[in-house]
């Protein structure tokens, strides 16, 4: 079958609204390069890599072939490995996880500088079409999941005011709960994960350039009337605080990272246990996701008995390549896997 012959979003959406089952999203890389190709892709990320003039990070790239991020990473992370096998060279070993961690870094400052300057930078017939296509999930009871970093997930719900779309986040009060205290005079918390998450619908699979891990907290830096949202992550950048931020390793590695983190654990766990229908956006479940497959697995079984489980997963395709990668990896699924031209879907537009 050609991607041509395949159905439409719209056509799978009508499917999914008949049989009145709850319908999830899983959003990837390609929800942001559908928004500006230019600025959120590896190549763009590449290309502001080569900018910063760090040699090494060129070479390798240069060595490996590849503008993949994540693939030079996975490569350091086998190296590493591998002088540790020949023998206790510290010094060598310290290099390379050196290189690895200002290739982390690197990375976080260039998705940060492709950004668009604020979320009002977002025209407002894009920002209406995608509030208008995340709906479809948060206003029937669905999650909605993702596996990127950068803010425009964020930017767009914020910006659309949908009440019925949350993170988890919210803040307490810091005065004594037994004393009064005038309304002008309330001090509260910055903005800390785990108060509304019982009632979260918005997922972080691998972290986002908004969350930090303070130690003790998962707090999210966000817009106010004094200072641009990416101004604020710049602030945290230069004290060196980092976001929670997953892009090294295999799906083994990456399960290992949201494993010791109590807000990403959250978040995968919540994929393992939907139910319905999954419908898939811009992810294309490459060999250093398989992480995601397993999740969605543990989800087609969870509810075996009772009915209550995940039964099947829609899997919009951009090209041909695409199509027959996914048609080689279907069999991985424990549930039903169903596939939909994803080029006009009116994500943006």
């Amino acid at each position: 079958m050609t991607i041509d012959k395949l159905p439409s979003y719209d056509d799978i959406l009508k499917t999914l609204n008949s049989k009145g089952r709850k319908k999830h999203l899983l959003l990837g890389n390609g929800f942001s390069i559908a928004y500006d190709s230019k600025i959120f892709s590896y190549n763009a990320l590449n290309t502001f890599i080569n900018d910063l003039e760090d040699e090494i990070l060129k070479k390798l790239f240069s060595i490996i072939k590849t503008k993949d991020f994540e693939t030079v990473m996975q490569q350091l992370n086998n190296f590493c490995e591998i002088a540790g096998a020949f023998g206790p060279n510290k010094r060598l070993v310290s290099k390379i996880k050196k290189a690895s961690e200002n290739l982390k870094k690197n990375l976080i400052e260039a998705v940060k500088e492709l950004h668009p300057e604020h979320v009002f930078k977002i025209p407002d017939e894009k920002q209406a079409s995608c509030i208008k296509f995340l709906r479809e999930y948060i206003d029937n009871d669905g999650e909605i999941f993702t596996t990127n970093y950068d803010l425009l997930l964020y930017w767009v719900l914020m910006r659309g005011d949908s009440k019925n779309a949350i993170d988890g986040f919210g803040r307490d009060r810091e005065n004594e709960a037994d004393e009064y205290v005038e309304e002008d005079e309330l001090e509260y918390s910055e903005l800390r994960w785990g108060k509304h998450k019982e009632d979260q619908n918005i997922h972080y699979l691998h972290g986002a350039l908004q969350i930090f891990d303070a130690g003790t907290e998962i707090i999210k830096e966000e817009y106010d009337t004094q200072n641009y949202l990416l101004d604020k992550i710049q602030a945290r950048l230069k004290k060196k605080e980092y976001p929670i931020f997953i892009t090294a390793g295999n799906g083994k590695e990456k399960l290992t990272h949201i494993n010791h983190n109590k807000y990403l654990t959250f978040c995968f766990e919540k994929l393992c246990s939907i139910e319905g229908s999954l419908v898939v956006f811009g992810f294309g479940f490459s060999e250093y996701d398989d992480h995601i497959i397993k999740a969605i697995n543990i989800a087609a079984k969870m509810g075996k008995r009772s009915g209550n489980k995940l039964f099947s997963v829609y899997i919009g395709v951009f090209s041909e390549k695409s199509l027959k990668y996914i048609e080689t990896i279907k069999d991985q699924f424990k549930c039903k896997v169903n596939l939909f031209d994803a080029r006009r879907v009116k994500v943006w537009s």
